[in-house]
């Protein structure tokens, strides 16, 4: 039956070319020139670099292959950073606040190096490729990992905390530095993947369409439900394998799964439409402002050597040829928009150097850049809240009772609470929240992006107010107990700590979700997997963050107290519970400064709804 449907089709086809020959070879051949043009992408070529064909490339089973890569690689990823705090403690011997930092700065340089993969993928290569050069470099990480962890002799001696006649050492020389190798080639990984995936998948859908630009949004809700999907599978049953099988398992398991997600990446080449780079986007950023710049002086010069002349009375002539010389300089050759005028200095008709010649739409392109780093810079101290899910709140639940019941929990199995609800909470926001206030608000989005971002900044908030809480009550227990100088888990519930994992993962779903499809709708079609990386880059602030502002209040706090608030190995020690206020501070400054810049934003578009 297929058969005879395809012989038919392609004998009707052979008809009706016959027939527009016979009519005109000239206008037959402009007529099949067309409808090959309106059959294939403008811009995109598929995995062999030939024209990517609409109907063929791209759409919601190309995407899905993305989805579920990001499944497998976020499990790889997350099943050691969740716990690689504990790791680093027990077999590294680092003290608890610099595990904190080692970790801060490892994930951090993961999500900055996002950066990276995104410049490469617009600039030089394609998302596809960088995808797949970035999953081979994670993998080669995590098995030097796994070799560590598998072989003592690579590790620090096993040793007591308590027992003064063996000391704990940190790892040092080589051992320190086969573990910083292996850390930093998956950061390495890990960046130019989380720089390429996510645009990769965002590219399969039209622009130009209301169902495309909704499968978008879908795409990313789904983004992060796969995100939930991996982080739910690594710190449940890859964190138990880490606890107590060994961690050559965990790092095994982690690696195997990177593997197997390279030939599910390669399964889907046929349906991607992959879109062709187009040359340095840093280069025109850098080119437009030099020029804006440089075209400032040149005519701030050309003013000033009229007003110079105008004070002799001889020169009247001369003045009159200048000033005009001087206003055909300052007319642009097109008419840009009056938003960030300094940057129109670039497209004057006389520009300083022929190489800093400027088009309209490369300013303008300029322009969407900067007005949402503003927005990106909001969204830092959020990630720096955020970065208290691997460090701090994990080593809070190892000093408590991790039992539920006969079964114990690690300690960093921890974010399985933020994960189910995320995975909970993605698809009633998107199947049912979503349509709702599309309803409601007559829009396209229902909910803009920047109304996204803003609830998750409230919600991180609200999430340092309950970890303060938390902390004080973990500590009033420690000092009824007398545990307070004890290793001994304390006689209250890690379910506490768990309170402030759900508000952060909230946080994290309204945030990362809305502002990786902000960076991506606003920015110039050349710089998309660029802007989407800013997303990751924030992060990577975040974390970084958190580790100045440890060092930060460690000086002052030791300069004007007996003890430092966050230094020592024992965590009721800690003065945990003010630095949380402090978080809290800092983050209602920092949503002050959002709604500021928010309020003020005009999207591409009329409307961002459009």
């Amino acid at each position: 039956m297929t058969l005879s449907i395809t012989s038919l089709s392609n004998s009707n086809n052979i008809l009706a070319i016959k027939s527009s020959i016979t009519r005109d070879p000239t206008q037959a051949g402009k007529e099949m020139d067309g409808e090959q043009q309106l059959s294939t992408w403008e811009g995109y070529v598929d995995w062999r670099n030939r024209p990517a064909v609409k109907g063929r490339h791209g759409g919601m089973l190309a995407a899905s292959f993305v989805l579920v890569v990001e499944v497998l690689e976020n499990l790889a990823y997350l099943a050691n950073a969740s716990n690689l705090v504990l790791y680093l403690s027990k077999f590294m011997h680092f003290s608890p606040s610099s595990s904190a930092n080692i970790v801060t700065n490892f994930m951090g340089t993961a999500f900055l190096l996002a950066l990276l993969g995104g410049f490469l993928s617009d600039a030089f290569f394609s998302t596809y490729l960088i995808y797949l050069i970035s999953a081979a470099i994670e993998l080669v990480g995590l098995l030097i990992l796994a070799i560590q962890a598998h072989v003592p002799s690579l590790k620090p001696p096993a040793c007591d905390l308590g027992n003064i006649s063996n000391p704990c050492r940190e790892a040092d020389g080589g051992k320190a530095g086969m573990l910083f190798a292996g850390l930093y080639l998956v950061a390495l990984g890990v960046g130019g993947i989380k720089g390429s995936l996510p645009p990769h998948g965002a590219e399969q859908f039209d622009d130009n369409t209301p169902k495309g630009r909704k499968q978008r949004s879908t795409f990313f809700n789904y983004y992060v439900f796969s995100l939930s999907c991996g982080a739910l599978i690594a710190v449940t049953f890859v964190v138990w394998i880490e606890d107590n099988k060994g961690w050559q398992w965990g790092f095994g398991i982690s690696t195997a799964s990177i593997l197997i997600s390279i030939p599910i990446f390669l399964l889907g080449s046929a349906t991607y439409r992959t879109k062709i780079p187009t040359g340095s986007p840093i280069t025109t950023i850098v080119k437009v402002l030099v020029a804006a710049i440089c075209n400032a002086y040149k005519l701030r010069n050309c003013s000033n050597s009229v007003m110079s002349m105008a004070t002799s009375p001889s020169y009247t002539t001369e003045i009159g040829g200048k000033e005009e010389s001087c206003s055909k300089e300052m007319v642009p050759r097109q008419a840009p928009t009056e938003s960030l005028k300094f940057l129109n200095n670039a497209v004057i008709d006389k520009p300083f150097h022929s190489a800093l010649e400027c088009t309209v739409k490369q300013v303008e392109e300029v322009k969407i850049v900067l007005r949402i780093l503003p927005i990106f810079a909001c969204t830092i101290m959020l990630n720096c809240c955020l970065a208290q899910l691997s460090t701090f709140s994990v080593q809070q639940a190892a000093t408590m009772n991790t039992k539920l019941g006969t079964l114990k929990v690690p300690p960093a199995s921890l974010p399985i609470f933020p994960v189910l609800f995320i995975m909970i909470l993605a698809p009633t926001y998107n199947h049912i929240i979503i349509p709702f206030t599309r309803r409601t608000t007559k829009t396209e989005m229902g909910i803009t992006h920047l109304q996204r971002i803003g609830t998750g900044l409230i919600l991180s908030i609200v999430a340092m107010v309950v970890a303060a809480f938390v902390e004080i009550k973990r500590k009033r227990v420690a000092a009824e107990s007398g545990l307070v100088h004890s290793s001994e888990p304390l006689p209250i519930t890690f379910l506490w700590v768990a309170l402030q994992y759900l508000f952060l993962g909230s946080a994290d779903l309204f945030t990362l979700a809305g502002l990786m499809e902000f960076f991506f709708t606003e920015a110039p079609t050349s710089m998309r997997s660029l802007a989407t990386a800013l997303s990751w880059a924030s992060l990577a602030m975040g974390y970084y963050l958190s580790s100045v502002l440890v060092s930060i209040v460690n000086s002052v706090t030791s300069a004007y107290s007996h003890h430092a608030w966050l230094f020592g190995n024992n965590l009721n020690h800690y003065r945990l519970e003010k630095f949380y206020w402090l978080m809290c501070g800092l983050s209602g400054l920092n949503f002050l400064h959002y709604l500021l810049w928010a309020s003020r934003y005009k999207y591409r578009t009329a409307s961002p709804d459009n």
